[in-house]
């Protein structure tokens, strides 16, 4: 374990390092077009992987890549750990989350955020925040952008009890276009709450999409069902690795 904490240690420093030589990088993409501050976006992503992968032995497998559709696209993915939030930018061409309002009062941070044209929303406003925020996101989906959206609302520890909400099923009905189920096993390695972060396979796997007009109720259901079917077999799997690696899977993975 104290290898974990070293290496763990080591890949925070340089994963924030590089964040903020690549915002300075980034300042002139605020008077340029989108794709370019998101361009940049994906390569924090990939050099969190790369460093992921020497630091602290993480290797990352993406599965199904194939069947990610193009254009308009709700993509409803299981939510683990902050990775995935970074991770998945690089799969589209145009995509967009929902988040705290407050996060784009950070300075720099948040200007890139709306750059980004990110859907910022007040918790506290309740259902009136909850009807603008789905307005925006449908007009930005009839735009051809890509939704990514987290059907929990927020991180979920690995081996909780599943939370959907419901309004997914409102976007879905109200947008028109496929949905994008993705499973993943990122709690295992990257775990909320904890700067650790624990070797073994952590793998996203990009489901069959779910078509345009299915009744809300059966759509609800069937996203449910084929995301949390697919994470916990892939959960599974990397639990037998990390046994295999530790003897038993490390306890922070399994908060």
């Amino acid at each position: 374990m104290v290898a974990i904490f070293l290496r763990s240690l080591l890949f925070n420093i340089l994963f924030y390092a590089v964040f903020v030589f690549l915002a300075l990088l980034a300042l002139p993409t605020l008077m340029m077009p989108r794709a370019a501050l998101m361009t940049i976006a994906g390569w924090w992503g990939r050099s969190a992987i790369f460093l992921m992968r020497v630091i602290c032995n993480i290797r990352v497998e993406f599965r199904g890549t194939e069947k990610i559709p193009t254009g308009p696209l709700i993509v409803a993915s299981k939510h683990q750990s902050m990775w995935e939030t970074i991770s998945l930018l690089q799969f589209f061409e145009a995509p967009f989350f929902v988040l705290k309002r407050e996060l784009t009062w950070i300075p720099v941070f948040g200007l890139f955020l709306i750059k980004a044209n990110m859907i910022a929303i007040d918790r506290g406003a309740g259902s009136r925040a909850l009807r603008s925020m789905m307005r925006r996101a449908e007009e930005e989906v009839r735009r051809g952008r890509q939704f990514v959206i987290f059907p929990e609302g927020t991180r979920r520890p690995v081996g909780a009890p599943p939370q959907y909400k419901s309004g997914i099923g409102v976007i879905y009905a109200d947008c028109g276009v496929p949905c994008l189920p993705v499973a993943l096993n990122s709690g295992l390695f990257w775990p909320r709450r904890t700067f650790l972060r624990y070797p073994g396979t952590l793998v996203v796997e990009f489901l069959d999409p779910l078509p345009p007009g299915l009744p809300r109720d059966e759509f609800l259901a069937r996203i449910q069902s084929v995301i949390e079917e697919a994470t916990n077999r892939l959960v599974a799997a990397g639990q037998a690795e990390q046994a295999r690696l530790f003897g038993r899977a490390p306890a922070a993975a399994q908060a």
